[in-house]
């Protein structure tokens, strides 16, 4: 079936992006790989691509174009090419959203034209130890001084995806206590620069995939932040939070569907070279049979994605669909994968095969940004179960 989420500016984009990911990331991921990280400069590379500036307003040194449809295409590029970027994403598609809607336009002048040069990378710290998906319960503070300049921060996050290269995190801290009837109130956002006296980096985590991402723990110790970097309103964090939620779920949906399409692919190349039995495993019916379900399956998931997409360029994507988007396509890149690994037989459990690294990176998709569990409660409720 055609198509039609994207035109010729964005296939234009796709074969200037497939080009550079063969010579500027083929060739390094590997070591990448090996050390749990991007180098830094990489960040640089990609500003100068112009794809941390894609959505951002023309007056910052961005191009203004509100549309999603470029990250889709950055997803689906890199899991063809089963490459990573780092932890480049949360610096558009989580970070940029809070500044853009809530800064000043003294905020976004001072933050925004760094952010598209790559001479800030930003990160987003929600998740603390012991709390997981229940943010109402964090316990990291930020108290407002004496003398109403600055606020006084202190606490710790955990799974903080490029938490290492951060040079600003946008902190939820509480600043007032929850009120009897909305333990979600009191949480506010900060703009926190990394730089500041009592700011930690914890230790860089190890993690099952996403092995090119650097994930870490933070923590803060006395530290004053200018109450200029208070992003929106005091004590409206959570509701912040909470109308971002859909884009970066369906961030999650649509990379599962593209890391599920990749997978169909290698198990392809791979089945028509492999030879067992003085024959191709292509040839055996169960093969043949295996990748025509993995392919119906991923038909279905572009749909789902495709359909989403729009939605969320039109501004109509909603928390259950969202969330219904990420758990169907979250599974079905959980089975396909599988299979398309099984199909490698023994050479699929090496790293040094794309399907390996795959299968990793692809279980967290289930957890973060909320559970499948999460998601189905979603998905409930707004059918008035």
């Amino acid at each position: 079936m055609r198509r039609t989420v994207f035109n010729e500016d964005h296939e234009a984009f796709r074969e200037t992006l497939r080009a550079f990911i063969e010579a500027e990331v083929v060739p390094v991921h590997d070591e990448w790989f090996a050390a749990g990280q991007v180098p830094r400069e990489f960040y640089y590379k990609l500003a100068e691509l112009g794809l941390f500036g894609i959505s951002v307003p023309e007056e910052f040194g961005g191009a203004g174009i509100e549309s999603h449809k470029f990250e889709a295409i950055q997803y689906e590029e890199t899991a063809r090419a089963g490459v990573s970027f780092g932890g480049s994403g949360v610096h558009v598609l989580l970070a940029l959203p809070y500044i853009k809607a809530l800064g000043t336009d003294e905020q976004k002048k001072r933050y925004l034209e760094k952010f598209v040069s790559a001479e800030e990378m930003w990160a987003l710290a929600m998740t603390e130890p012991g709390t997981g998906s229940d943010l109402a319960g964090m316990k990291t503070t930020a108290k407002l001084s004496e003398d109403g300049t600055h606020y006084v921060l202190n606490g710790s996050k955990t799974f903080i995806t490029g938490g290492v290269h951060a040079d600003r995190v946008i902190v939820c801290a509480r600043t007032s206590a929850p009120t009897a009837d909305d333990r979600r109130f009191g949480i506010s956002l900060f703009a926190v620069d990394t730089k500041s006296e009592g700011y930690s980096i914890g230790r860089k985590l190890d993690k099952l995939g996403l092995k090119t991402s650097d994930t870490a723990e933070l923590a803060f110790v006395d530290v004053k932040v200018p109450v200029e970097d208070l992003l929106g309103e005091e004590n409206k964090g959570f509701y912040y939070l909470g109308s971002n939620l859909p884009s970066e779920r369906w961030g999650i949906a649509y990379g599962a569907y593209a890391q599920a399409k990749a997978a169909v692919r290698f198990a392809k190349e791979y089945v028509q070279d492999r030879t067992v039995f003085g024959k191709t495993v292509a040839s055996f019916q169960n093969t043949k049979f295996e990748l025509a379900a993995c392919q119906a399956e991923v038909d279905a998931a572009e749909a789902v994605a495709d359909r989403a997409l729009e939605a969320l360029d039109a501004g109509e994507l909603t928390a259950a669909e969202a969330a219904s988007a990420k758990l169907f396509n979250t599974e079905v890149a959980h089975r396909v994968i599988d299979k398309c690994l099984q199909l490698h037989g023994g050479y699929g459990f090496m790293n040094e095969y794309p399907i390996a690294r795959l299968y990793a990176d692809n279980r967290v998709n289930r957890i973060y940004g909320g559970t499948s569990e999460v998601m189905k409660m979603i998905i409930a409720k707004n059918m008035g179960l």
